[in-house]
C-alpha cells in the first residue's frame, strides 16, 4: 500500500467514524419510535448490494456495539471504572481493561438476539444455517440496543449508593425486560402467525434461556 492509498484509507475511516455521530441518533430514534419497521428494514437491507446496505442508518450489530459503548461511557463518567476490571478470579482475570469489558458485555447482550433468532428459525422449520439465522439475528440486534441501554442504566443507578437508587435501578431493569419481552411476544406472534399468547409463551421461554445462559457464565466471572 503506497502513501496515497494509506491517506485514502484514513479518509474513509475518519468519515465512517464521524458519520456515526449523525447516524447513531437517527438509528436509535427510529428504533424506539418504529421498532417493527426497523426490524423489517434490518432483514430487507441484507438483500441489497453490500456497499449499499444500511446507508442511512447503522448496521444492527454496530448499533448494538455503540449503544453498549454509550452505556459504558455513562458508567465511567458517573461511577468510574467497573470493579470487574480489577477482579482477578476466574474468567474475570481476562477482563483487564475497558475494551475487554466492552467486548464481554457485547457477548452477553448478543446472547439475546442469537437465542431469539434461533427460536424463530426452528419454529419456522426452515432449516438452521448461517443464511436463515442472519436476518432474524440482525433484526433482533436493533431491538437489543435500547434494551441493553436500559439494563445498563438500571445497573448504574444501583451503584450510586443512595437510599432510593436500589429500588429505582431494579425498577428500570424490570421496565427494560417488560418492554423487551412485550415486543418479543408480538414479534413471534407476527412472524409465526400465531396468537399473542402463543407468541408470549415462545418469547418467555426464549427469555428464560437467555437468562440461564448468562447465569451459567456469571459464576465464572465472580
Amino acid at each position: 500500500m503506497n502513501f496515497m492509498q494509506l491517506l485514502k484509507s484514513l479518509d474513509d475511516l475518519l468519515f465512517e467514524i464521524m458519520s456515526w455521530l449523525v447516524f447513531y441518533p437517527i438509528t436509535f430514534w427510529r428504533t424506539i419510535r418504529h421498532p417493527w419497521k426497523m426490524m423489517a428494514y434490518a432483514s430487507r437491507e441484507l438483500s441489497a448490494d453490500e456497499d449499499k446496505q444500511y446507508d442511512d442508518t447503522l448496521s444492527p450489530p454496530l448499533f448494538l456495539l455503540l449503544t453498549l459503548l454509550l452505556s459504558h461511557a455513562i458508567e465511567l463518567a458517573l461511577v468510574g471504572q467497573s470493579s470487574l476490571i480489577g477482579d482477578k478470579h476466574g474468567l474475570a482475570a481476562l477482563v483487564s481493561d475497558d475494551t475487554s469489558l466492552l467486548l464481554l458485555r457485547l457477548l452477553v447482550f448478543s446472547i439475546f438476539p442469537l437465542i431469539m433468532a434461533v427460536r424463530l428459525v426452528r419454529k419456522m422449520k426452515g432449516g438452521l444455517n448461517r443464511e436463515t439465522l442472519r436476518r432474524p439475528f440482525y433484526a433482533q440486534c436493533y431491538l437489543a440496543g435500547p434494551f441493553a441501554l436500559l439494563v445498563g442504566l438500571g445497573g448504574l443507578v444501583n451503584q450510586l449508593g443512595w437510599a432510593w437508587t436500589e429500588p429505582a435501578g431494579l425498577a428500570l431493569i424490570a421496565v427494560a425486560f417488560l418492554w423487551y419481552g412485550g415486543f418479543q411476544a408480538r414479534w413471534f406472534s407476527r412472524k409465526l402467525r400465531v396468537t399473542i399468547w402463543r407468541g408470549f409463551w415462545i418469547a418467555s421461554v426464549g427469555m428464560i434461556e437467555c437468562v440461564i445462559a448468562i447465569l451459567l457464565v456469571a459464576p465464572l466471572l465472580a
